[in-house]
């Protein structure tokens, strides 16, 4: 029987201090894995020590982790796939961890999940990001009626039917926030595994910038709820624009009732046009919905193709 081959993932930019420990970290706990190092256009020693680790080293030219992602995703062949990040914040240790759910068929994509215990809250020195975490999740799943705990961590793993499927758009941090939302988006089987996270050594500095990614983030949850949620996106905007019409709207009404003429002609005008644009995103919506459907039941067919391809013998998607 052949054994099942796994890929060690690590995007690096600039993290020679720490980049040979993550390598040899899972070296001992995945002895028989590949560990990938993709550099990000490093101007450290970060491809020197990944090499002298015996990592194998790859060059990804457009910056940003959705770059370095999509071209890891494109290019490695394995059964199984962790990634992390090369920084040295995720305990190796963890990674057997996450692809028990893989191997026994309960997941497509496994998240490991810093925040439940209380690990991140404790070692991570930038309270912002602990809030904007809490803050993408409950918006997530509020709108996908999701479960996630843990959006943004760095340390996952995917079996290949989910790497092979899944449509990279996004070029930066916001990778994570897509990948999740693709998986919920299109019923992938999820789970969360519980794992240690530690803050980086003193001298390694996070590429991560809580206000400018932190925003890129957002206007990614924005853009992927208005393409894979019309209805919802537009049925929104139609509600917020019905009920400031129904505000502006309600004193010509009343005026009308008590002297059976409209002064407030502006005002009337105002409200019957926020009506008529609540009325026209509401169509817009449903019209979309229609479109997303069928686009929709066209990606699940292709899955099912895919799936046919690789010699899948278990079902990988919710019915």
């Amino acid at each position: 029987m052949l054994q099942e081959q796994i890929a060690v993932l690590l995007p690096c930019f600039n993290e020679e201090l720490t980049i040979g420990k993550v390598i040899d970290d899972f070296k001992q706990v995945l002895p028989h894995a590949k560990i990938y190092v993709y550099d990000n256009n490093s101007t450290d020693q970060t491809v020197a020590i990944a090499l002298e680790h015996g990592a194998i080293v790859r060059k990804e030219p457009r910056q940003g982790k959705g770059n370095v992602v999509r071209s890891m995703f494109r290019d490695i062949e394995a059964d199984y796939y962790i990634m992390a990040d090369g920084d040295d914040t995720y305990p190796a240790e963890f990674a057997p961890d996450l692809l028990e759910p893989l191997k026994e068929g309960e997941a497509n994509f496994v998240i490991g999940d810093r925040l439940t215990n209380g690990t991140y809250a404790d070692q991570n020195k930038r309270g912002l990001h602990g809030f904007g975490n809490q803050l993408v999740c409950k918006l997530i799943n509020w709108v996908y009626r999701g479960s996630v705990k843990d959006i943004m961590t760095g340390f996952r793993a995917f079996d290949r039917f989910f790497v092979k499927s899944l449509p990279i758009l996004s070029p930066g941090f916001e990778i994570e926030t897509e990948m999740t939302i693709h998986a919920l988006e299109h019923r992938f089987l999820i789970k969360e595994i519980q794992i240690d996270y530690r803050d980086r050594p003193e001298g390694s500095e996070s590429k991560l910038n809580t206000f400018s990614d932190g925003m890129k983030v957002l206007r990614t949850i924005f853009r992927l709820v208005k393409h894979g949620r019309p209805f919802f996106f537009f049925g929104m905007l139609a509600l917020a624009f019905m009920i400031i019409g129904l505000l502006c709207g309600t004193p010509v009404i009343l005026e009308y009732i008590r002297f059976h003429y409209i002064y407030k002609v502006p005002t009337a005008i105002l409200a019957t046009g926020l009506e008529l644009l609540a009325m026209m995103f509401l169509m817009c919506g449903l019209i979309l919905d229609t479109f997303i459907h069928k686009q929709n039941q066209t990606y699940q067919l292709e899955l099912l193709r895919l799936r046919h391809e690789m010699g899948a013998e278990r079902s990988f998607i919710k019915p």
